[in-house]
């Protein structure tokens, strides 16, 4: 399992690293629909944790089919 995002680190909305898997508009609607990473609100400020977004991340790997055509 490779992490994307260093696992002790706090990320907060407009960090760049969080460009991989959306921009500022696309986790908002995440958060709003209760779908995207787990994330502490405090006040207004966002923040994530690395290891929550490496979890989040590593659950929507897919695996390719293996199976070839004959």
């Amino acid at each position: 399992m490779a992490n994307l995002f260093e696992q002790d680190r706090s990320y907060v909305l407009g960090d760049t690293e969080l460009d991989v898997i959306g921009n500022r508009e696309k986790l908002a609607q995440w958060r709003h629909k209760g779908t995207g990473p787990a994330y502490y609100r405090l006040g207004r400020k966002i923040i994530y944790r690395g290891v929550d977004l490496n979890t989040w991340v590593n659950a929507r790997r897919v695996e390719p089919y293996k199976g070839g055509q004959d």
